[in-house]
């Protein structure tokens, strides 16, 4: 059947081939890009993101050899406060947050969506690397460029208006397909870090926003070790740039184990005390029903980690997952996302971690 189908084009070579695909497909596509900076230069330059007057063009260009219509939305104000400010509050409240997951979250399938909605279109197509299956989303198959996990905040009503063309296929096939069809984005490098950060200094942007605020960097007996000008400017399992003044008595590296920002305090040790094996979560999502009773799956605890066996069990408005094997460095703010073989469950918002003694 066909569809009225927004295609989001970041100028980018997945949303290219994704739109084209979707036209091939006898859709009545046209194409959108988001303009997310209300100056596009102060976000990131070059071909390495997808908020430049550069990836405009592209995508502008993209369209062209398409043959479908194309628009540029304004939504900065949207994402400056859903996606920047969230960045930065979630930093300073010590936790880690993932922009590419609010993104999808706030942006992409809220704002992008419920404005193509209201315009009378049916569905929004993206460039994912991630499947839907009758409504059931499922890994892309390629493993290293599978984006369920950014995916897993989309409720299923957001999904039943989603169309990711891209998730049968490799990227070094999309790739030859992109030169295949004439489009210049073909060998346009991926986007990398994060993209509202022109230079990539993550401590630098939020010092900026947040101001100095020196504090104690401090060992599991509560002894200093170091000074920091903001707890904000650390993450659960960092080990480089800690400004540790005295070395550990065994002479091994230091981890961070905890931020907190009410006393403005760092905690570091060793890598083994990073380990947990179970895991608190809140504001879950369910793509499915959600089971009655713990239940046995995989999780998944960052966008490109590792897949850990786990059982799982609703909580009221929270989410236990006890680990069969710990899992070392997961930060609060990440997202714990729950697979059923290559089928996602659902996803929740990481809170709390805890090691239970053996």
């Amino acid at each position: 059947m066909a569809l009225r189908v927004l295609a989001a084009m970041s100028g980018g070579v997945d949303s290219a081939v994704a739109a084209a695909r979707a036209a091939e497909a006898g859709h009545d596509v046209t194409g959108v890009h988001m303009a997310l900076s209300s100056n596009p230069q102060s976000y990131r330059s070059g071909a390495r993101g997808c908020c430049t007057l550069e990836d405009s063009r592209d995508a502008r260009r993209a369209a062209d050899v398409i043959g479908i219509p194309f628009y540029v939305w304004d939504l900065a104000e949207r994402f400056h406060r859903d996606v920047v400010e969230d960045f930065v509050s979630e930093y300073a409240a010590g936790r880690t947050p993932n922009p590419c997951l609010r993104c999808n979250e706030k942006i992409k399938f809220a704002a992008l969506l419920d404005r193509a909605i209201a315009l009378g279109f049916d569905a929004v197509c993206t460039g994912h690397y991630a499947r839907l299956d009758d409504g059931v989303l499922r890994r892309g198959v390629d493993a290293g460029k599978d984006q369920s996990y950014v995916l897993a905040v989309c409720t299923p009503e957001q999904l039943a208006h989603a169309l990711f063309p891209l998730g049968d296929t490799s990227k070094a096939d999309i790739r030859v397909e992109a030169e295949r069809r004439g489009l210049q984005v073909a060998d346009k490098p991926d986007s990398h870090d994060i993209c509202f950060i022109a230079d990539g200094d993550t401590r630098g942007f939020l010092a900026e926003r947040l101001g100095a605020a020196p504090g104690p960097i401090v060992d599991t007996d509560g002894n200093e070790v170091g000074r920091h000008d903001g707890a904000y400017a650390y993450t659960i399992g960092q080990r480089k740039g800690l400004r540790i003044g005295t070395p550990a008595a065994d002479g091994r590296p230091r981890y961070v184990l905890d931020i907190s920002p009410v006393t403005n305090t760092v905690t570091v040790g060793p890598r083994d005390s990073l380990d947990v094996d179970e895991i608190t979560a809140e504001r879950p999502v369910w793509l499915s029903e959600a089971p009655d009773g713990p239940f046995g799956c995989h999780v998944q605890l960052r966008a490109h980690g590792e897949v850990h066996a786990c059982t799982a069990e609703r909580d009221g408005d929270a989410l236990r997952i006890r680990l069969a094997g710990p899992a070392r460095g997961v930060a609060p703010g990440q997202a714990a996302v729950l697979y059923d073989g290559d089928r996602v469950l659902g996803s929740a918002t990481i809170a709390d971690t805890a090691r239970v003694p053996a």
